[in-house]
């Protein structure tokens, strides 16, 4: 077990290291309302962020509905604003991950989908093009490292996009929409990291989600890590705190 959690690790760091900007996008479109996925999350996803995907596959015509204007109308990344942009990449992430674990519900856990890689025991889901965006074939991959991680440098996106995993940021019941986008990354950064199932957090020693080991840099490149978590954590850390990481629970957010 040891020894596949090292293989997953130099394999998620391969995987960012090789990530390019991606080219997807749209000219000539207007942001789509995201008032559809907004209705659904807030119907099937609790509070406390576990997914009712059941309920997601008996609302699959909403689902497909908001999955088909998101499809069809890609950003103009030269008209659109960056809250318009940012507010479309993480809801895209956010639904298309929805419908790749309903597509395949039931399932215990993400890992388990997609195309096979030939490193044993892991198979690489997030490189599984299985929708278009503006009539190009995507990935969660490209949205998240070609895009969200590339262009914008928020390492607020990180609490906001859900890979249908326990140990995952929980799944944010409403919308992100470009007029509140930066109050509710602010809500997801606190939420998440005051969250004691996945961050406990001492003055003198902290034992963090593993997001915070794999996309160190995202969080560091203001300062140090302890200062990032200061923003947000409502225990104030010592500069000289011992960190650790914490294993990550791959099953299915439900």
């Amino acid at each position: 077990m040891k020894t596949l959690k090292i293989t997953f690790t130099i394999l998620i760091g391969l995987i960012f290291l090789g990530c390019t900007s991606s080219t997807l996008g749209m000219a000539g479109t207007n942001p789509p309302n995201h008032q559809l996925w907004d209705q659904l999350v807030k119907k099937h996803v609790r509070p406390d962020g576990l997914v009712d995907y059941p309920g997601f596959i008996k609302d699959k015509v909403q689902l497909e509905k908001y999955l088909q204007l998101l499809s069809e109308n890609a950003p103009d990344r030269k008209t659109w604003t960056r809250e318009e942009q940012l507010a479309y990449w993480i809801n895209a992430y956010n639904a298309f991950t929805v419908k790749l674990i309903s597509d395949n519900y039931p399932v215990e856990s993400i890992r388990d989908l997609g195309p096979k890689l030939k490193i044993p025991l892991i198979k690489d889901v997030w490189h599984y093009k299985f929708f278009k965006i503006g009539g190009e074939e995507s990935s969660l991959d490209e949205i998240e490292h070609g895009i969200l991680r590339k262009e914008f440098e928020e390492p607020r996106i990180h609490f906001a996009i859900n890979c249908a995993s326990i140990s995952c940021p929980r799944l944010h019941n409403e919308a992100f929409v470009p007029e509140k986008i930066n109050e509710q990354l602010d809500f997801v950064a606190r939420q998440f990291i005051n969250d004691p199932q996945r961050n406990k957090i001492a003055k003198d020693q902290i034992e963090l989600s593993s997001i915070f080991s794999w996309f160190k840099g995202d969080f560091t490149k203001k300062g140090s890590l302890i200062d990032f978590l200061n923003q947000y954590s409502k225990v104030k850390i010592s500069p000289n705190a011992s960190i650790k990481h914490l294993d990550y629970n791959w099953s299915l957010n439900e």
